[in-house]
C-alpha cells in the first residue's frame, strides 16, 4: 500500500493510507476549485524540489501535485518551507508502475506534467545501467502512456494539456576541446563573467544529432525519442528541453560542486578525474527553473528548446574556484586547501567537452540567465556551510558506503 501526504483540516501535513480506487486521489473537494492540477514528477529531487517551490509559489491558483519514488536522491526536506502550503500536495510512487500512474492522473484530473524523475548520475549508470532504462525509459512511457489514455478519454481531448519532458545536453554527445586555452565566445549575456570562454568552436543546437556516449545519456536520449513519438504518432502535445550542468542548493552530494564542498570543509581528498580538463556548461539551478517555467506557458508544442549558462568552465578550475570560497569563508589561508586534490583515473566514456548554444530560447522567449557563475558559487557555497545539517542527514549510511566505493581505490 503506498502513502499519501497532504494538508489535513488542521493545516498541518498528515499521511494518509488510501483504498485502491482513491488511494492517488488528493482532495475530494477542492480539485475543481484550481485553475490547474500540475503533476511535477521527481518533484523531491534537486532541480524538481526548485520547480515546485516555484511554482507552489508563484502559482497559488494552480495544484501543484508532487510525484516522487523517493529513492537516495529524493528528499522531501528539500521542500519544508511549503509543505503546508494549500497548493501542495506529495504522491509517493513510482513512474514505472503504469497502472499508478493512470490512477494518479486520472483521479487527480491532471492537465499539465513537468516530468524530471530519473536517474541521472554517469557512475551509477555505468555500475548499474538496467535501473537507468527502467526509470528513464520505461518511467517516460509510463507517464505518457498513462497522460494520453486519460487526455483522450476527455471531450475536450488534449486542448489545454501538454507533457513537457526535461533532459539534458548529454545526448547530444561530446564536443572537441579545440581552444584548450580558451577563446572568446560567440554570445555572452548580462550573467557572462571575465571568465566567459569558449573551448572549441562548436556549440551543442537543438539540431544537433544524439550521440549518447553512457547508459545515462543512452536512457535520456530513448526517453527523448518516446516523447517526441507520442507527439508525432497520437498528436499529444509535447515539449522537451535539454539542458546543461546544475548547481546550486540542495544537489545530492554526488555531484561535483556539493560533493567538493563538503570534502574541503572535512579535509577531504578532491577526486579529480584525469586531468580535470574536462568542460562543462554550468548553469544555476534557479535560473533553469525560471526557464522551465517560462516554457512551460510559452514554448511551442513539439519544439525543443536548449537551457544553458553560457559558462564554460574546466573541472579543475571549477575545483580552484571552490576552493579559493570556502576557504575565504571559514577563514582559512589562500591556498590551505589546494593539496586536496586528488588525481584519480578517468571514468569509462568521459565526454571531453559539453557547451549549449541557447540562444533560441533567448531569442524566442527572452530568457537568459541572471547569476554570473562566481555569484552563483558563492551563493551556493554559503548555503552549504550554512545548511551542514542537512548535508551530514544524507551523507551517512548508504551514501557513505557508495562514495567509498566509488573513489577509495581509484
Amino acid at each position: 500500500m503506498l502513502l499519501r501526504q497532504r494538508l489535513g483540516n488542521s493545516g498541518h501535513i498528515s499521511i494518509l493510507s488510501l483504498h485502491y480506487q482513491s488511494r492517488y486521489q488528493i482532495s475530494d473537494n477542492n480539485m475543481n476549485n484550481y485553475k490547474r492540477n500540475i503533476l511535477i514528477t521527481g518533484g523531491a529531487g534537486f532541480i524538481g524540489s526548485h520547480v515546485v517551490r516555484l511554482f507552489v509559489k508563484k502559482y497559488p491558483e494552480y495544484h501543484i501535485i508532487n510525484l516522487d519514488k523517493l529513492t537516495y536522491a529524493g528528499n522531501l526536506a528539500n521542500l519544508s518551507d511549503i509543505e503546508q502550503a494549500p497548493n501542495y500536495s506529495f504522491v509517493k510512487a513510482d513512474i514505472a508502475d503504469l497502472d499508478d500512474m493512470r490512477c494518479i492522473i486520472r483521479d487527480n484530473n491532471i492537465d499539465g506534467i513537468i516530468h524530471l524523475a530519473a536517474e541521472s548520475h554517469v557512475d551509477r549508470s555505468i555500475r548499474d545501467p538496467f535501473t537507468f532504462a527502467r526509470t528513464n525509459v520505461m518511467g517516460t512511457l509510463a507517464l505518457l502512456q498513462a497522460a494520453r489514455e486519460y487526455w483522450e478519454s476527455l471531450p475536450e481531448k488534449f486542448e489545454g494539456k501538454l507533457f513537457y519532458h526535461i533532459s539534458t545536453d548529454e545526448v547530444y554527445g561530446a564536443l572537441e576541446l579545440t581552444a584548450p586555452q580558451g577563446i572568446e565566445s560567440p554570445f555572452s549575456t548580462k550573467a557572462s563573467s571575465e571568465h566567459h570562454h569558449a573551448y572549441g568552436e562548436e556549440f551543442f543546437v537543438e539540431s544537433t544529432p544524439y550521440n549518447p556516449h553512457s547508459p545515462y545519456s543512452a536512457s535520456k536520449a530513448s526517453s527523448d525519442h518516446f516523447v517526441r513519438a507520442y507527439h508525432d504518432t497520437y498528436g499529444m502535445p509535447t515539449l522537451v528541453t535539454n539542458c546543461s550542468n546544475n548547481y546550486g542548493p540542495y544537489q545530492f552530494p554526488e555531484k561535483l560542486i556539493p560533493l567538493f564542498i563538503n570534502n574541503i570543509r572535512h579535509r577531504k581528498p578532491l577526486p579529480v578525474y584525469g586531468k580535470g580538463e574536462n568542460v562543462r556548461d554550468w548553469l544555476f539551478v534557479e535560473d533553469h527553473a525560471r526557464a522551465i517555467d517560462l516554457i512551460f506557458h510559452k514554448g511551442k508544442v513539439a519544439d525543443t528548446y536548449n537551457i544553458g549558462g553560457f559558462n564554460e568552465w574546466k573541472n579543475i578550475d571549477i575545483i580552484k574556484v571552490l576552493i579559493r570560497t570556502v576557504d575565504r569563508l571559514l577563514g582559512n589561508p589562500e591556498g590551505y586547501s589546494d593539496s586536496l586534490i586528488t588525481y584519480v583515473t578517468d571514468r569509462a566514456g568521459h565526454d571531453l567537452r559539453y557547451a549549449i548554444d541557447s540562444r533560441k530560447l533567448q531569442k524566442e522567449l527572452g530568457w537568459e540567465p541572471s547569476l554570473q557563475f562566481e555569484e552563483g558559487i558563492e551563493r551556493t557555497v554559503k548555503w552549504y556551510l550554512d545548511n551542514q545539517p542537512w548535508v551530514d542527514r544524507i551523507t551517512s549510511g548508504d551514501y557513505q558506503k557508495y562514495y567509498e566505493e566509488m573513489y577509495a581505490n581509484r
